[in-house]
């Protein structure tokens, strides 16, 4: 039902972002000019023809407020999306801290001789990553089906709970079997959650937005390195004659997680226009806040009213999805991106350790690799979209990691710690591109069935790639890993040349839809419109990203 009164509807509309300019330093407070003028922007809706096309349907959740006549003022947005923030993203960060808790934990536990405890090798420490990594992977799509049917507000929750409970089970870990036994199954609990908390996020933000905030989305990742280095500092000092201080780490985070997971249950709202619960009866966000959030994300990308938030997929949208060969170059780049700095990360504590500093220095250490990180992380982001490029965004971690690897093979067992610890703090402070290239997959996805299957699958790419990095560092390779890292000069070299080819490849559909529509008629691209049988981003008049 239309909301819209009269002197609205002959508001004309915002002037396209596109022609306003975009500068680093303010690119949220968009426009810099008049806060009063309509910030509503051109869309499909605008044209008799193509509204009908992309009319929600009835099902959809937030039909209720679709209004193709709706207008609204920048200042108006800049205060919803503020509010947005400040309710969704936040939490949404905090639950990712929480993750992050449980599954990085281990790193501060190796400082505290956690192999010694056990009575296990650094290759029994990468089997437990590779279980880890390969039961997250093959837990993805099933979390993201189960979780696309039941609502991820629902799903989210649940999974934290139960995972937080194994979690906190190791602190009675034993030894090499009910080691591996713990990581399968954190692994297996906690794949899902990312792609799940990706897909809720897009209800609320458009495309642009949906880059930057997952940028500070991962920067809770990097907040977790840092905030659990000091935590613990403090906790390994529990360690007595009777309790290594890694059991209580793992103990005190497990129930920090329990906490939050059960707190989700109460502060993740289904999506934008159901945010009213028994114990929320006036909701976060009016009437009016809703039909901007609804109409503001439909006129970015329509095509997220595809489907329902509750609407589970069928077998053969998910056969679809997996057969889009235009997705695949994504796929490929989410297996080999993180290869070139995933071994170095990975035994950060180990080698600080091994380089002769102590529990404490060897957790403190890792900290200003973090903290670079994390400046580097939120860089690219802003980048990749102040330019308009995903490739240039994300290549750098390539040009970045290149001759940091090639300088950390020339090394001796000669070379100055500070200059080792140096090399490696520059590595592991890498530019992480990861959450430019899962919004760029959502973005090419162009549809809600597509968007759901393709982050999952991509997910599972970063985790294969994962459990192949988890294995180049091996016992017989020590300390100085020659063999490893002259493979991780090869596939970062290889990398360089993958992301050129992916930016021909979309430059190269792009160029061949363009032609194809100009050469239409006004009166054919009606009647494609209006009859193609094309979906998502199928369609001749949609463009990829790159």
């Amino acid at each position: 039902m239309s909301t819209t009164n009269v002197s609205e509807k002959a508001l004309p509309l915002g002037a396209p972002i596109q022609q306003r300019p975009k500068h680093f330093w303010h690119f949220f407070r968009r426009p810099q000019q008049d806060l009063d003028s309509i910030a509503t922007q051109p869309s499909v809706f605008d044209d008799p023809t193509t509204l009908e096309a992309y009319r929600p349907p009835v099902q959809y959740e937030n039909a209720h407020r679709f209004d193709p006549d709706a207008r609204w003022t920048w200042r108006e947005e800049a205060h919803l999306v503020r509010k947005i923030d400040v309710r969704i993203m936040i939490w949404a960060s905090i639950m990712f801290f929480a993750l992050d808790l449980d599954r990085t934990n281990i790193s501060q536990a190796n400082t505290d001789n956690f192999l010694q405890d056990l009575n296990m090798t650094t290759n029994d420490f990468n089997l437990g990553n590779t279980l880890f990594r390969l039961s997250f992977l093959i837990a993805e799509l099933p979390s993201q089906l189960i979780s696309k049917r039941v609502g991820p507000d629902v799903w989210v929750p649940t999974q934290m709970v139960v995972w937080s409970i194994v979690a906190t089970c190791q602190f009675w870990l034993s030894g090499r079997t009910s080691f591996l036994a713990t990581r399968f199954l954190l692994g297996f609990l906690q794949g899902g959650f990312i792609p799940d908390v990706i897909l809720y996020l897009s209800y609320f933000f458009t495309k642009s937005e949906l880059t930057i905030r997952l940028a500070y989305f991962w920067v809770s990742n990097y907040v977790t390195m840092i905030v659990s280095a000091f935590i613990a500092t403090g906790i390994l000092s529990l360690r007595n004659s009777e309790r290594a201080g890694w059991r209580y780490l793992f103990l005190i985070e497990g129930l920090l997680t329990l906490a939050v997971g059960i707190s989700s249950f109460f502060l993740m709202p289904p999506g934008p226009t159901q945010t009213k619960a028994w114990f929320r009866p006036k909701g976060w966000f009016t009437e009016r806040e809703e039909i901007i959030m609804v109409n503001r994300v439909l006129r970015d990308d329509p095509s997220k009213s595809d489907m329902h938030n509750r609407e589970g997929l069928t077998p053969r949208m998910i056969f679809i999805a997996l057969c889009d060969w235009r997705m695949w170059p994504l796929y490929v780049l989410g297996l080999l991106h993180m290869i070139p700095v995933g071994p170095p990360q990975t035994y950060l504590t180990l080698s600080l350790r091994n380089l002769g500093f102590g529990t404490t220095e060897s957790n403190l250490l890792s900290i200003p690799s973090t903290v670079c990180g994390l400046v580097m992380l939120l860089f690219t982001a802003y980048l990749s979209e102040i330019i308009d490029s995903r490739v240039a965004g994300t290549i750098i971690l390539q040009f970045w990691a290149l001759p940091l690897l090639i300088a950390l093979y020339t090394f001796t067992t000669s070379t100055s710690q500070w200059v080792y610890f140096a090399v490696v703090t520059l590595i592991t402070g890498f530019p992480y591109v990861h959450p430019i290239q899962v919004a760029w997959a959502s973005r090419n996805s162009f549809s809600v069935r597509t968007r759901t299957i393709s982050a999952s699958i991509y997910n599972m790419f970063v985790q294969a790639g994962a459990i192949v990095y988890a294995n180049i560092y091996r016992t017989s390779d020590q300390p100085l890993y020659k063999n490893g890292n002259r493979a991780l000069i090869g596939i970062c070299s290889m990398n360089i040349v993958l992301y050129i080819f992916t930016f021909l490849f979309y430059r190269g559909i792009n160029k061949h839809r363009d032609k194809k529509w100009n050469e239409m008629s006004p009166k054919e691209r009606e009647v494609y419109i209006e009859t193609t049988k094309d979906e998502g981003n199928q369609r001749l008049d949609f463009r990829f990203a790159y």
